[in-house]
């Protein structure tokens, strides 16, 4: 597959501490779109709509809350980890939100599909290292958030890549993983990624790749294989990764986070 191609230029978003609103500028097809994003980020607001219509009470709760949004760890069943990496997610949003304007709780919640607050999240995670199993009710209740647009990152812990594949069959039957190209926004949206995911553990030693699912032209689950970001995210302490394989696994889930809030003008909800 050639990487290197993908119908938009990667573009400058500017997510820099300091300023009142988040002037986002993306050129894509010969033209240059510029949209300012303010701190209340629409795309959060969206959802709780969303969740407002549905469950009331939820969006009572969230609209009470000190912060623009919370993430959420899924809770899955089959007997994988799904709480593997405990401080990953502490770590990742602690430098999100001392490298960007995004106003994030600085703790992630843990969700179950068969929540309803699931529906209150713009962007939840799935990780572990063995089986993954969804009910029926909790792959239908998964592509509706996804469809209503909520967004999943699945980070391979290792171990995980044959019952994920065979999971997310059943929330999207009709679609397949794709390879992202290195000129996806997600690999540029704050910080620039030209070679795409960064290798942090080293595992079977293949190359890491970036997988996405896209519905009606937009990316609603980013799947990243063989890199291991979350151990990346953890202390220093857990792993003993070299300063700089933090940073790079720090950078690109701080990009992938932001890339949830505030996709490219191209792959916005209508």
């Amino acid at each position: 597959m050639d990487r290197g191609t993908w119908n938009l230029e990667p573009g400058t978003w500017n997510l820099e501490p300091g300023t009142s609103n988040t002037q986002v500028s993306f050129e894509g097809f010969g033209r240059q779109i510029r949209r300012t994003v303010t701190t209340s980020y629409t795309r959060f607001l969206t959802l709780i709509l969303t969740a407002g219509i549905l469950f009331g009470t939820v969006a009572e709760t969230w609209a009470q809350d000190e912060y623009a949004f919370h993430i959420a760890r899924i809770k899955y069943g089959g007997g994988g980890d799904w709480y593997g990496d405990e401080t990953s997610l502490v770590e990742l949003l602690r430098f999100a939100r001392e490298h960007t304007l995004l106003n994030v709780a600085p703790k992630e919640d843990v969700v179950e599909l068969t929540s309803d607050k699931l529906f209150g999240y713009p962007y939840v995670y799935l990780t572990g290292h063995g089986n993954v199993r969804f009910t029926e009710e909790e792959a239908e209740r998964l592509r509706r958030y996804l469809i209503g647009g909520g967004f999943l990152h699945i980070d391979d812990n290792y171990g995980l890549d044959r019952h994920i594949r065979r999971e997310m069959k059943k929330v999207f039957p009709e679609l397949e993983f794709v390879e992202l190209p290195f000129s996806h926004p997600i690999y540029h949206v704050h910080f620039d990624f030209p070679n795409g995911l960064p290798k942090i553990h080293q595992h079977d030693g293949k190359p890491p790749q970036g997988f996405g699912l896209i519905h009606e032209g937009r990316l609603v689950v980013f799947y990243s294989y063989e890199s291991d970001l979350g151990d990346g995210w953890e202390l220093p302490s857990v792993h003993d990764n070299p300063p700089e394989k933090r940073r790079a696994a720090l950078e690109m889930g701080t990009n992938i986070l932001t890339y949830a809030m505030i996709r490219p003008p191209d792959q916005l909800l209508p």
